[in-house]
């Protein structure tokens, strides 16, 4: 009997892997494709469309995340099973999709069987995507389904059989196949796609020169120009890990060689990455949520975010130049900065497709998979046709579909998971219940309320993507919000925001591990750097439910000086924070700018003026400290 050589073995793994490779990629294009389809020629029915979705990402995370890195033949055995099982209850519910009312009325054990097998799929294919804390809260849930006659009065309901849980969960619009599933399998999957072909097109190298050109000339400009290069690139990528790792090559070696530690390089790529989910026109996948849950449209989202997303970036801003003053660092040479008008004439192509998606959803009322559709055709074209892009051959192309339909997993994964506890919640009543308990706990107070929400939003945003933080969270906690009279829209701009800044928020902070990687830097110096950096923005939130005036909810009498008051709530609390006013400031003068700031929060004229009045306290304080310290150190040199 002849036995395989340890070479012929491992030219057999080495094989299996291509093909392997090959086939995730085939699956990957075939999903792009079929979102270009829907998108340009429209939608299937919602379930037949949620369903080749999924099961294609279900056969995709199988064979992507084995059960074992060993490679042995068992498991990929087993990996090739659960991918077959993912793609047969996906098939099941396709051809079933026009049953599904009548199913409720004489389930087979053909169903039953089909429905715990895909609940099952759905947990385990999570755990492999994002690890062990989504499936666990989901699986929560589900004990809690069960448990609910067990339970204490407050939580306590009648309890289900599984028979009537798995119909609930994967036979209904209200479990996996939910709306939570339903925006993965339409909007984000497309603006996913957008972010694949902008990547490719040239338009990172376009976004980093004008950065450069108009920023770099300015004190401490290597970190401004990495403030808004990631703003730039962020908007389009809506991943604060993917921006770190797109943008974070280029300005965090930058940053160090212009004096910045490696650790404070890697919290201000970070944190600038991070508000690129925050920023229209393509914000985060969890912004279409918001579109799903409100029942809004996509346009009132983008609009809603732009004061926000300038507040955030402006308290990242003022962070960092005040940082620079205080290290005396300076601007790049002129001679190291490319002209501003070369740059637009050769690059303005790359703004051409986001104008378009502006254009044609705001104007043209026309839908965001639409516009975002040929918006794709026309970031190819551009990829193809000018010198900086990257999309010269059917190859290159044929990647960017490949991109696009892998980005979609994690986003996907998260949200069908999502719809397991959003079932629970409908299934039970546990909504209106936890909402009444919380307000119950919050003695009534909005304020604490809103910093229970916080704390919620951030502990879960240390395990599961903002995605996912964000439906878990605006689920259980948002209506809460909104039964003590926060507008709806306001309720979950605060949850989302809260779930984006999550990602530099130790101990677990994702995105400033990320930079801290690429910099070379210690971890958790660099979270909790971030954190610091961020923590002005921190505070944005607070002012949006205390003043819905700057998501635009109101008249523009109302909106430009509610922005102008927070924009100076900003200012004085980077200020205190940064002990940096036109010179050092001494605590108390920092103490007074940030009591100034935190009154600025809740709009009114008692509360503006009176914090005015406090920064200019701490103002006058800074300057007659610096003052006196000049005659002091005058008379000692006289002496």
């Amino acid at each position: 009997m002849a036995f395989a050589s340890a070479g012929q073995l491992d030219v057999t793994s080495r094989m299996a892997k291509s093909k392997l490779a090959i086939i995730v990629s085939v699956l990957a294009i075939t999903l792009s494709l079929f979102h270009l389809y829907t998108s340009y020629f429209g939608a299937f029915g919602a379930l037949k469309q949620r369903s080749i979705h999924l099961g294609l990402v279900l056969v995709m995370v199988f064979l992507l995340y084995p059960c074992s890195k060993k490679g042995h033949v068992l498991t990929r055995i087993l990996d090739l099973m659960f991918a077959l099982a993912g793609a047969g209850v996906c098939a099941y519910i396709f051809f079933q999709a026009n049953q599904f009312t009548l199913m409720a009325l004489d389930l087979q054990p053909i169903d039953i069987a089909v429905g715990i097998v895909g609940v099952l799929l759905v947990l385990e294919a999570t755990r492999r995507v994002m690890g062990w804390i989504m499936p666990m809260i989901a699986s929560v849930f589900l004990a809690y389904v069960f448990l609910g006659p067990y339970m204490p009065d407050l939580v306590a309901h009648v309890g289900f059989t599984p028979e009537r849980v798995a119909y609930h969960m994967f036979f209904t619009m209200e479990g996996i196949f939910g709306s939570a599933l339903g925006v993965s399998a339409g909007l984000v999957a497309i603006f996913v796609l957008f972010s694949a072909f902008i990547a490719k097109s040239g338009a990172g190298n376009f976004f980093m020169d004008i950065s450069f050109a108009l920023f770099g000339r300015f004190r401490g400009g290597s970190a401004k120009v990495a403030v808004v290069s990631s703003s730039l690139f962020g908007s389009i990528s809506g991943s604060a890990v993917a921006n770190v790792v797109g943008t974070g090559n280029l300005t965090i070696p930058m940053m160090r060689k212009a004096g910045y530690p490696g650790h404070f390089a890697a919290a201000v790529e970070a944190v600038a990455s991070t508000g690129g989910q925050l920023t229209p026109p393509m914000l985060g996948a969890a912004a279409f949520l918001i579109v799903e849950f409100l029942g809004v449209s996509f346009t009132q989202v983008m609009q809603a975010a732009i004061v926000p997303a300038a507040l955030y970036y402006l308290s990242v801003f003022l962070m960092v130049d005040m940082q620079a003053a205080k290290q005396g660092l300076r601007g790049l040479p002129k001679d190291q900065l490319p002209p501003a008008g070369r740059v637009l004439k050769r690059g303005w192509i790359f703004l051409s497709p986001i104008a378009v998606v502006v254009y044609l959803i705001g104007v043209e009322n026309t839908s965001p998979m639409l516009a975002c559709f040929w918006a794709i055709v026309l970031t190819a074209i551009i990829g193809i046709f000018h010198p900086d892009g990257e999309i010269k051959s059917f190859k290159a192309f044929l990647e960017c579909l490949s991109k696009g339909g892998k980005g979609v997993i994690e986003v996907a994964a998260a949200c069908a998971t999502a719809g397991i506890i959003i079932g629970v919640i409908t299934l039970t009543g546990m909504g209106l219940k936890l909402a009444t308990t919380l307000v119950a706990i919050a003695g009534g107070s909005m304020l604490v309320l809103l910093l229970l929400t916080a704390l919620v939003c951030l502990i879960l945003g240390m395990g599961v993507p903002t995605t996912a933080a964000y439906l878990i969270v605006a689920s259980l906690v948002a209506p809460a919000l909104i039964k003590i009279g926060i507008s709806p829209m306001a309720a979950h701009f605060f949850v989302f925001y809260y779930a984006v800044v999550s990602m530099i928020t130790p101990p677990v902070a994702l995105a400033a591990f990320a930079a801290a990687g690429i910099a070379d830097a210690d971890c958790n110096k660099t979270g909790f750097t971030a954190f610091r950096l961020g923590l002005t923005a921190l505070i944005v939130p607070f002012m949006i439910v205390y003043g819905p005036e700057l998501i635009l909810e109101g008249t523009w009498q109302d909106v430009v000086p509610a922005t102008f008051t927070a924009a100076a709530g900003t200012y004085f609390l980077a200020t205190g924070l940064q002990g940096w006013c036109r010179g050092p400031l001494p605590m108390v003068s920092r103490a007074f700018f940030v009591a100034a700031a935190l009154l600025l929060i809740n709009p009114g004229l008692a509360t503006d003026v009176i914090g005015g009045a406090l920064a200019g306290t701490g103002f006058l304080l800074s300057r007659l400290g610096r003052r006196s310290g000049s005659k002091v150190q005058l008379q000692v040199e006289n002496s």
